[in-house]
């Protein structure tokens, strides 16, 4: 059992966090607002802390689940941030930030005799609640022994790759394949319907095709009958890891031509009111925009 400080108890969060408490963990838990932690530990068990340095003094590694790199830098950095905080050594990021905000982090928690690991999670909130997330984690398997019952209680599978700013990094690669995907979905079922073709028998035959993907699967109700269902990914995350990864692309050289039209189509949608809705919500944009 280890004392694990988990920081970010949003849609994400909360589902792992339950399941490192249901694997025995002696969980504590920090939110921004308290709402969603005392909603915790009522379901779950475990204890609140009132800042992120109390986390850090109660726990033996704080995991944070932050939304952006503004939460991060805040919660890292900010007053009463975890660098600066007595207790934990180990720090694991697994949202989803920029790998030069990943570098700066690492640096500053090396400097505090501490150790920082970027180990975002592939998978929605449906992977979340049944602890079957895939974990790419920036660091080498040495740290294994120490992360692997929490990993493990989170996860189907990590990969370690190495490298402190690689989980993220492959975070961001991951992410535009799956926003890429949901951008031609969408336009493929406004195709398909366009000509006639029911809806739901057009997803019948892309979700048993050369190109199905879990997400399909998982997505087909949202993409079906948005309204009927809660949202696992807003359009405005979408935009943020999709700009994060132009970003990326633009300091190593490498052209996007792809990527950078979903970007322009999620920033579309966020401008026509769809910002807080679920990202298969794309092919509602586009119906709406076709002729």
């Amino acid at each position: 059992m280890r004392r694990a400080g988990f920081a970010g108890l949003g849609r994400m969060g909360r589902r792992m966090a339950a399941n490192c408490a249901r694997a025995g963990h002696d969980v504590t838990v920090w939110n921004r607002s308290s709402g969603p932690a005392q909603a915790f530990v009522q379901a779950a068990g475990g204890r609140i802390a009132d800042t992120p340095a109390v986390l850090s003094g109660q726990s033996d590694v704080v995991i944070t689940m932050l939304a952006d790199d503004a939460a991060a830098r805040s919660v890292y950095f900010g007053e009463g941030g975890l660098i600066a905080a007595p207790g934990a050594r180990l720090l694991v990021e697994m949202g989803t930030m920029s790998p030069a905000l990943v570098t700066q982090i690492a640096q500053a928690a090396a400097a505090a005799g501490k150790r920082f690991v970027d180990a975002p999670v592939s998978g929605a909130t449906n992977a979340a609640e049944q602890a079957t997330l895939l974990i790419m984690a920036g660091a080498d398997s040495d740290l294994a022994p120490q992360l692997a019952p929490l990993f493990d209680a989170m996860g189907r599978k990590t990969i370690w790759l190495g490298q402190v700013g690689a989980g993220a990094t492959m975070k961001l690669a991951v992410n535009m394949l799956i926003h890429g995907m949901n951008q031609t979905v969408s336009e493929a079922l406004c195709l398909a319907e366009k000509a006639g073709i029911a809806t739901d028998r057009a997803f019948d035959v892309i979700e048993n095709s050369a190109a199905a993907a879990p997400m399909l699967k998982f997505r087909r109700p949202i993409y079906l009958d948005e309204a009927r269902h809660e949202v696992t990914f807003t359009v405005a995350l979408a935009r943020k890891d999709v700009g994060l990864a132009l970003d990326l692309a633009r300091r190593t050289g490498v052209p996007l031509p792809q990527t950078e039209t979903t970007y322009q189509v999620l920033k579309a949608a966020e401008a026509q009111g769809f910002e807080a809705r679920d990202m298969a919500a794309i092919f509602n944009y586009m119906r709406g925009n076709t002729e």
